[in-house]
């Protein structure tokens, strides 16, 4: 891949406004296991290594498992995951796949399941990493 500009060297204003943006999440009532279930979903559907990369390294510091890690592409055909993650995975799938829109099933499952609040949050988790993912992927960001 060619030598790709650097968004937070280039842009350091625009940079600093999605870390902003990101530490957000951490004045949510999202569990950190869950923020990175979601984070890692839509980092495999996106194609972003070093969001891949990061948020499982992430996710082991929280105490997930290797095999939560390893199925979370497949969540709907283990037993590994809760109802609230199951409604979780869902809309992280539909959102990432927004061409294909989020289906009413979905979205009522997740408002049942998260209440209103929760969903909001886990809504704006799922956008802050597909802007991270966007960021990673067309720049050629690569783990180290």
């Amino acid at each position: 891949m060619s030598n790709r500009i650097k968004i937070n060297q280039v842009e350091p204003a625009a940079y600093k406004a999605m870390l902003s943006f990101d530490s957000y999440l951490k004045t949510t009532d999202i569990n950190p296991i869950h923020g990175e279930l979601i984070k890692i979903r839509a980092s495999q559907i996106n194609g972003c290594s070093y969001c891949l990369d990061m948020h499982a390294k992430d996710a082991r510091q929280f105490g997930e498992t290797e095999q939560r890690i390893y199925t979370i592409s497949a969540w709907r055909e283990t037993p590994f995951f809760s109802e609230e993650e199951q409604a979780i995975l869902a809309l992280t799938e539909e959102v990432t796949l927004i061409h294909q829109h989020v289906s009413d099933e979905t979205y009522t499952k997740a408002t049942r399941v998260l209440g209103e609040k929760k969903l909001a949050q886990v809504l704006m988790a799922i956008i802050i990493i597909n802007a991270w993912n966007r960021i990673g992927v067309t720049t050629g960001l690569m783990p180290e």
